[in-house]
């Protein structure tokens, strides 16, 4: 075992988490990844592996098959374990029928591996949350308000939750109470909307924005923004929060600007000015119409006809360096989506004017 000791990735085949494990290999730790099924345990190697070309990766990485609605393969998981990074979660592109698909593995699943690191001895944990835990259900409805690692959403107070942000909110309740109960060392990383390259094609559900515009598979876009952030900085962040006690019983906001999704656009159409990227935006009247409707659009609704600013700067201090530039995570998604041809083979590049 390395000197720095050997460290739990849940959801090893994420897209956080594969680069979560890298960089914890680069850092000298020796990584055990949680998998549903261990028949992914060579793509994550060799998504891995395109991260960080190490030698000695496949001798630092091994694997445990474990299901967050299941407490067999725990106990084993923590076996000689110093830290957990618990970096699992469920990500739908469409709010489901049954929000409990996505709420119960959140909430239950971080119960379990809370209750697991604690019966083995493990103290410290960094949890991967969300800005979905932080800024919503505080009255906002139009205009600007800036938010920070002070406010918790208040689930009671939204007009209309959806299944991602209960689970997460939960399950960070869920995670401080235990660790406080328990005097367990808790760190908690909320990032915005995350974008940057792509490890392998078993990429995220954020990368679909970049794809949709590239290929023409996003008709219209929404007229809104989010804060982006960068993957390399979010697994920088997690490592950075296990090497920093001073973290212990923080919450960190992993967030760079707010950028538009006509920005995003525009970006693009400058790097790829023969792709189909669409000018189109979809008017929030007719958003508003499709949620009264029963349409699958509460993921977003509650965002409609605000600005949301996330204040990211302690997590700056926390990385010890700027964030990456949104236009990088941008442009360095649409990079390697396109080279891991994960566009729409329908995309028909618009021929250019002579």
């Amino acid at each position: 075992m390395s000197n720095k000791g050997l460290v739990l990735v849940t959801g090893a085949s994420g897209f956080v988490a594969k680069y979560v494990i890298a960089g914890l290999i680069s850092g000298g730790y020796e990584v055990r990844g949680t998998l549903r099924d261990l028949k992914k345990a060579d793509s994550v190697r060799q998504a891995v592996a395109n991260i960080c070309p190490i030698d000695s990766a496949r001798s630092q990485l091994e694997f445990v098959e474990t299901d967050l609605l299941a407490d067999a393969g725990w106990a084993a998981a923590m076996n000689d374990v110093s830290a957990i990074m618990h970096v699992a979660a469920t990500v739908v592109k469409i709010e489901p029928k049954d929000a409990d698909s996505v709420v119960r593995p959140a909430v239950e699943g971080t119960r379990r591996v809370m209750e697991a690191a604690h019966a083995a001895g493990v103290r410290r944990v960094i949890l991967t949350s969300s800005i979905a835990t932080v800024g919503y259900g505080h009255g906002h409805k139009s205009g600007e308000r800036t938010y920070t690692e002070q406010h918790f959403t208040n689930l009671d107070a939204m007009a209309k939750p959806w299944a991602y942000c209960i689970g997460k909110t939960r399950a960070e309740q869920a995670a401080w109470s235990y660790a406080r109960a328990n005097d367990m060392a808790l760190t908690t990383i909320h990032p915005g909307m995350i974008l940057g390259p792509a490890s392998d094609q078993d990429t995220s559900i954020s990368l679909g924005l970049v794809s949709g515009l590239l290929d023409g598979s996003t008709p219209a876009m929404l007229n809104m923004g989010f804060a982006v952030i960068d993957v390399r900085d979010v697994a920088a962040m997690h490592i950075a929060a296990l090497e920093n006690d001073e973290s212990i019983g923080e919450r960190y906001l992993a967030t760079n600007r707010y950028i538009h999704f006509t920005e995003v656009a525009e970006i693009l159409r400058q790097k790829y000015p023969d792709r189909p990227i669409t000018r189109k935006v979809v008017p929030d009247w007719m958003l508003r119409i499709m949620a009264r409707m029963g349409a699958p659009v509460r993921q977003i609704i509650n965002d409609v006809g605000n600005v949301k600013h996330f204040e990211g700067r302690k997590g700056e201090r926390l990385l010890g360096r700027p964030y990456i530039s949104a236009e990088e995570a941008v442009l360095s998604a649409a990079e390697t989506v396109t080279r891991f041809g994960l566009l729409s083979d329908k995309a028909v590049p618009k021929r250019r004017s002579a």
